[in-house]
């Protein structure tokens, strides 16, 4: 098994949609970025791509690039995924927490989780989504942007095998 942290944040700005784990929220100010901007999504990919020793999502998807601009963050997710599997492993869960004085992101939670797991192939009670305020300290707590901070659990395929197999087994003891 490994682990793997991510870390985004983006400064909000007017005329932009608000992305939080693949669902539009709504809010006066969206997030400010080469993609849409979604942090939840950019801190679950980093998370990913470091627990596979893979680097981070700059390096597979540089805001540098235009065929990045505005692109779908779920997209780039499943793309990480992708690299995963190609790399024999499996994501096991995600914790996440999202640091904003607003909007609140608890109404919003099981919709991240369920868009967030049809993209990580795990079930939504595998994904924890908490938000947080920063009590008005800082440039969050001036409401300035939203920062994100992801902890992604992977196995090998092989692993996840005899841990199904193991927890089979001790079952019908």
């Amino acid at each position: 098994m490994r682990i793997g942290h991510g870390y985004d944040s983006h400064r909000f700005a007017e005329g932009r949609r608000l992305v939080l784990g693949g669902v539009e929220i709504p809010f006066e100010r969206g997030l400010t970025g080469h993609s849409d901007a979604d942090a939840v999504a950019h801190a679950v990919t980093d998370a990913i791509l470091g627990a596979a020793g893979l680097g981070d999502i700059g390096r597979h998807f540089p805001p540098s690039d235009e065929q990045y601009r505005d692109a779908d963050s779920l997209v780039l997710l499943a793309r990480a995924v992708r690299l995963l599997a190609g790399r024999n492993y499996q994501i096991v869960n995600v914790d996440v927490t999202v640091v904003a004085e607003a909007p609140k992101i608890g109404p919003h939670v099981a919709a991240m989780q369920e868009r967030l797991a049809s993209v990580l192939g795990i079930a939504p009670d595998h994904i924890s989504i908490k938000g947080k305020t920063n009590e008005g300290m800082g440039w969050i707590g001036r409401g300035e942007g939203i920062a994100t901070f992801a902890v992604a659990l992977i196995d090998d395929l092989e692993g996840i095998d005899s841990l199904h197999a193991r927890h089979r087994r001790d079952s019908h003891l």
